[in-house]
């Protein structure tokens, strides 16, 4: 089993920034493809960012592709979201989620094997 746990939800101004980090443990050495999914309130959960096991594939949704950056480091078993030029429709709940196995990439939520529970995110002048 792998375990997932997000940090570094707050409120942030509109136009600003906040770094994400996602902590994982237990059999980390299962893990391939880490993404980032959000929930906003009333909405249906949606793809953020991922990246491939070595972190040499990256892709991003259309609505943050410019905005943020997904990085990792498998060293630490640590995932990355740096986000910028936060707009008020970026405020939800942010999710850390893992996929096991051989996937080398994937942005779909089913094809998620582990998440964590969350951490918000509100944008707000």
């Amino acid at each position: 089993q792998v375990q997932l746990v997000e940090f570094g939800g707050g409120l942030v101004e509109i136009g600003g920034s906040l770094k994400l980090s996602c902590a994982a443990s237990g059999r980390t050495s299962d893990i391939s493809v880490m993404d980032w999914f959000r929930q906003a309130p009333g909405k249906e959960r949606e793809f953020v960012a991922g990246i491939g096991r070595a972190g040499g594939f990256t892709g991003y949704a259309v609505s943050v592709k410019g905005r943020f950056t997904i990085s990792r480091d498998n060293a630490n078993n640590n995932l990355y979201l740096q986000m910028d030029s936060l707009k008020p429709e970026d405020t939800a709940v942010y999710y850390c989620a893992a996929a096991s196995g051989t996937t080398v990439y994937t942005d779909v939520e089913s094809d998620m094997h582990y998440w964590g529970k969350g951490t918000l995110v509100t944008v707000s002048s």
